[in-house]
């Protein structure tokens, strides 16, 4: 910026301008700020004449620093500046078109990392990486419909890989992109929605190959009523070689011409192949057994899958009814009624199917899926987690292996023991009793979603005081005896909440629920278990509220239902007891540092005693060798010692008559 032809009204130092001023400029242009020898440098105002203004740190007549510039639209930006343009990061506003952009500037445009919002509501914008104003590398971009596409960019474009949602539409894709649409290979899939019961796997799905947006070249496409065709596309629609397995299992080989069959093919037997379950049974029944095969002998491993296959056949429907009902209980409504069931559902299932009472606890259950059933380097915090989820095959394959650890001691024959052990466990225990919900977690869908929120943070204090159990899987458990010293230590227990109360609440779905001294505290207990007395607890405590409210103020208005006296009194118990435990814990964690702090100044104690007697040691060492010093002669006779002149400053009669003993006896007085 050159300063030339201006008229300056200021402060002025030798001569110079210096200081506080006004100068105008020939043009019209005008400054007002500080100067500093005869330049403008430090905070200022410049307007141009066309009606631009900066207001911000000047560096020797030139912009510089931090900065705010406003145009005549009414569009500004405030943030670093460089040489007069816009560089380092800062926001700049929009006029009229609401547009916000935050982030890095490189001469003047957006280059680097920024986020920039397209309306007020800030319900459209984009958040990632520009190069010359140009959105171009990982970004995320939230269209105002709600639609969000992850991933890369080029040229303003998606181009790369990336991942697209379409959630009215309710369609994602994931894979590559090229100038803007799906291009390469890529999966696409569409969630359908589903009516009750019907089966988990509603979605139709495909994985393959693109051409500028279509489904085309070699590609397999899961249909959402079970069918798979894998083969080629064109133009979005089964062209070429394919092959079509059908829901039950049938298979066409041949080719397709515009999405139709051909008389150029053959129907197959469903045979054991690399292409198709060997099971009979649609994918997302296919059985997994994990090491539970080991079990049985190697010549008879084949046979025994497929005779439990055979059983899981014949309940097909009541297996996928259960899923279904036992995966919606304490869930809010979904747009598509779709739900994984959780481990908390399933030791629900249990429970309701008194797989319990065989004299096996739910902690021992998750322990022998881990091991049968799921891989075995499983983290031993997930062993027991009530949010872990599962599909409907592995769910079925839990439930093979509960059946062959409860009764494969009872069966008589080896022969299909795994069938025989499976079809016992649905006849006598989860078909009479699946879907009676008991316990008081999940008996009421209301009262289950609601007290779904409280499940995280009583988790985290399940948590904090299980006990790790030895090897193999090291993983972590509690007791009813660690509960009762919870609420021992939490000063939970009252006159309505008594011990005995306390029993009868977590002994309530034992085979001897009324004999309290048969009561085992020291048997493990789930988070299932751990919440459901957490809730009959409060059932009590609420029972103890409304009596008490009864009894005093008879105009107090009552809530408008019994669900809201529930969750009225729910939330009341669970306060006390987040606040009991949150001080309990507070008041550990200062009797800790406490124990820490005097542990520390103990240690500091002894380490200056032992310090002190170290140098006490020392110095006694060296006094006696001093004292030893002084008591050994120096080595001379007594009558042929130094010369006095040389001891005294003046020798005299006097100095002649010193003999060298004294002398000897004063050096070591003066080393003391």
């Amino acid at each position: 910026m050159t300063v030339t032809n201006f008229l300056y009204e200021g402060e002025t130092c030798q001569g110079q301008f210096h200081g506080e001023g006004v100068a105008h400029f020939e043009g019209g242009h005008m400054y007002k700020g500080m100067f500093s020898q005869g330049l403008m440098h430090g905070r200022g105002v410049y307007t141009w004449t066309d009606g631009v203004k900066y207001e911000g740190e000047f560096v020797s007549n030139v912009p510089m620093g931090r900065g705010v510039y406003t145009w005549l639209d009414g569009s500004s930006y405030d943030g670093d500046v460089y040489n007069a343009i816009r560089h380092g990061i800062g926001t700049h506003r929009g006029a009229t078109t609401s547009v916000v952009y935050r982030g890095q500037w490189h001469c003047g445009k957006r280059h680097g990392e920024g986020t920039v919002y397209y309306n007020q509501d800030w319900t459209s914008w984009y958040k990632g990486g520009w190069v010359n104003n140009n959105r171009e590398g990982w970004g995320v971009r939230c269209y105002p419909s709600g639609n969000i596409y992850q991933g890369e960019w080029k040229d303003n474009l998606r181009h790369g890989e990336g991942t697209m949602r379409w959630l009215k539409l309710g369609q994602q894709y994931d894979g590559t992109w090229q100038n803007g649409v799906q291009h390469g290979q890529g999966a696409d899939t569409w969630f359908l929605w589903r009516v009750d019961s019907s089966q988990f796997q509603q979605r139709n799905e495909y994985r393959g190959g693109f051409i500028q947006g279509q489904r085309h070249g070699h590609g397999t496409f899961y249909y959402a009523g079970g069918g798979m065709y894998r083969g080629e596309w064109k133009n979005n629609k089964k062209h070429g070689q394919g092959k079509f397995t059908f829901k039950n299992r049938r298979i066409f080989e041949g080719e397709f011409v515009d999405d139709d069959a051909t008389d150029l093919g053959r129907f197959l037997q469903c045979l054991p192949g690399p292409d198709n379950d060997p099971s009979g049974l649609v994918p997302d029944m296919a059985l997994v057994m994990g090491s539970l095969l080991e079990k049985i002998p190697k010549r008879r491993r084949d046979a025994e899958r497929k005779q439990v296959e055979c059983v899981i056949q014949r309940h097909n429907a009541e297996l996928r009814s259960i899923y279904s009902f036992y995966s919606r209980r304490g869930r809010a409504p979904s747009p598509d009624n779709t739900f994984l069931l959780s481990r908390l559902q399933f030791w629900r299932l249990l429970k309701d199917c008194n797989v319990h009472r065989h004299g096996i606890t739910l902690t021992q259950m998750d322990r022998f899926i881990s091991a049968d059933v799921l891989t075995p380097d499983i983290p031993p915090e997930e062993v027991h987690s009530p949010f872990t989820t599962m599909l409907l095959y592995r769910l079925v394959g839990c439930l093979v292996a509960v059946a062959y650890r409860i009764y494969h001691q009872d069966t008589v024959s080896p022969k299909d023991i795994l069938a025989s052990c499976f079809s016992k466990l649905m006849t006598d225990d989860i078909l009479p009793n699946a879907k009676n919900v008991k316990g008081f977690v999940f008996s009421d869908p209301d009262r289950a979603v609601v007290a779904g929120g409280y499940t995280e943070r009583c988790w985290e204090i399940y948590q904090s005081f299980c006990t790790v159990n030895t090897a193999p899987l090291a993983d972590r458990a509690a007791t009813h005896r660690h509960l009762v010293w919870l609420f021992k230590d939490l000063r939970l227990f009252d006159e309505k909440l008594t011990t005995r109360r306390f029993l009868e609440v977590i002994t309530a779905e034992n085979l001897d629920a009324g004999n309290l001294s048969n009561c085992n505290l020291d048997l493990e207990i789930t988070f299932l278990e751990f919440f459901e007395a957490l809730l009959g607890c409060a059932e009590v405590k609420c029972q103890q509220a409304e009596l008490t409210e009864e009894s005093g103020d008879e105009e107090m208005e009552a809530p408008e239902s019994e669900l809201d006296q529930w969750i009225q009194g729910t939330h009341r118990f669970f306060s006390h007891f987040f606040a009991a435990y949150d001080h309990n814990q507070s008041v550990i964690r200062e009797v800790k540092e406490e124990r820490l702090r005097q542990v520390a100044q103990r240690r500091i104690a002894l380490a200056k005693a032992q310090e002190h007697a170290r140098l006490r040691e020392h110095w006694d060492e060296r006094r006696q060798k001093d004292e030893e010093a002084a008591e050994k002669p120096d080595g001379h006779d007594e009558d042929v010692s130094t010369s006095p002149a040389i001891q005294t400053p003046v020798a005299s009669n006097a100095s002649v008559t010193t003999t060298a003993k004294p002398s000897t006896s004063a050096a070591p007085t003066k080393r003391k």
